[in-house]
């Protein structure tokens, strides 16, 4: 690999504790490409790996004004000093760079995707119309016009019931749900939307756990959405648990999943690194596409050739004139988030009454956070980690401490009044 040619990890949302962007970050690093990254602050995970070549300091929210946040890019390329490979960690970056294509090129290697359609596919909404002019099956759903609407689907369709934010940047200023959630009924849908009157959710079509398979692909296609790379995994265990962001993964062969991904790229003329979730319903026997993430997935690492190619180095290449070697996917790998996969095995078996499966990791397991020759990033998330912990115990024990404290006046106001 020629690794003269710099990149740039994106980032336009405050997410510290980002392992996608350190998988970045470290797959590029060894290759011996000097990776520069946005960072929210010195002692991030990111900023502390040892494969950094140059960090720019920047507290992002995803609330900036696009016209800030591109001066601001070109900025960085300036500072680095010549054209840099791009690379999204978030939906909002990989929006804002083909929506900005134009302008940023001059300091950018960026790929060749229609500049609207990165926002299409990050939107929930928009995702289901692409499925449905494509014949992608996708599970059933519906973009409520308020509150009412909302209340009276739960009703028709019945519960459980599945929420997502609907577009990439309603669900930093105007979140109904913090991640995709499953409610239950009636009365955890109206505690969940409080007095929001116009909640910009999606609902979509609950596929019970005993009948359904988590899968996911990554792939990246080069210009006019030609599948130069294609990874096919099975989802094991999330968190939250069943319905957030991978913890532990396997590299597996599905074929059949690998053709459905690459051929609605190439339909759409989708061009760059993608992460697709998929969920299979044995009811059909169909594979339904629930997320497609125009950018870099958070467990990317779990795949690679057997010459070490992963999405990441694909684009790397690609962009930069290489050619990608051609080999098959490594199979029988495994990732695995420390901390989270941990939380996850528990909460599964509390609620399954059963040992969870794929306890300890195996030979060739990739972790998130922990490696050999990069520690010190393990040492930062597991401090970010443990004070997040702390917060959220202090929280809870004041608020029940508060709740107690509330119950108390009400029982001696009514035995004074009695």
């Amino acid at each position: 690999m020629d690794h003269d040619v710099p990149a740039l990890l994106v980032k336009a949302v405050h997410c510290p504790q980002q392992h996608g962007g350190l998988g970045a970050l470290r797959t590029l690093g060894r290759a011996g490409v000097p990776v520069h990254a946005m960072v929210e602050d010195q002692f991030t995970p990111t900023a502390v790996s040892r494969h950094l070549a140059g960090r720019f300091t920047l507290p992002t929210t995803g609330l900036a004004d696009p016209r800030l946040f591109v001066p601001t890019l070109l900025g960085f390329g300036r500072a680095i000093g010549r054209r840099t490979v791009a690379v999204a960690a978030d939906d909002e970056a990989a929006v804002l760079l083909a929506e900005y294509s134009e302008r940023l090129a001059k300091w950018f290697l960026l790929p060749e995707v229609p500049p609207t359609l990165p926002r299409r596919l990050a939107s929930k909404e928009g995702l289901g119309r692409i499925c449905a002019e494509h014949g992608v099956p996708t599970p059933r759903s519906r973009a409520p016009a308020d509150r009412v609407a909302l209340v009276g689907l739960g009703r028709d369709w019945g519960y459980p019931l599945v929420l997502k934010n609907r577009e990439a940047f309603t669900r930093l200023r105007a979140p109904i749900v913090s991640h995709t959630t499953v409610v239950h009924d009636e009365g955890e849908l109206l505690d969940l939307l409080g007095s929001c009157r116009e909640p910009a959710v999606l609902a979509q079509e609950y596929i019970p756990d005993d009948v359904a398979e988590d899968w996911i692909t990554h792939l990246y296609c080069g210009a006019g959405g030609v599948a130069h790379a294609v990874f096919t995994g099975y989802k094991v265990r999330s968190w939250p648990p069943y319905s957030g962001a991978t913890t532990r993964a396997w590299s597996r062969p599905n074929p059949e999943l690998a053709r459905l991904a690459g051929e609605l790229c190439r339909r759409i003329g989708y061009s760059g690194v993608a992460d697709l979730g998929w969920r299979f319903d044995r009811r059909d026997g169909r594979y339904k596409l629930v997320d497609f993430n125009p950018r870099i997935g958070a467990q990317f690492r779990l795949f690679e050739t057997w010459h070490g190619v992963d999405v990441v180095r694909a684009m790397y290449l690609d962009l930069t004139g290489q050619p990608i070697p051609g080999a098959p996917q490594r199979y029988g790998r495994m990732f695995v988030v420390g901390q989270l996969d941990v939380l996850s095995a528990a909460a599964s078996a509390r609620r399954e009454r059963r040992m969870p499966q794929a306890l300890l990791p195996r030979r060739g397991t990739e972790r998130a956070w922990l490696s050999r020759d990069d520690p010190i990033p393990a040492v930062a998330e597991a401090v970010r980690f443990g004070g997040t912990v702390t917060r959220r115990f202090a929280r809870a024990t004041a608020d029940s401490w508060r709740s107690r404290a509330r119950r108390r006046n009400v029982l001696s106001t009514g035995a004074r009044r009695w």
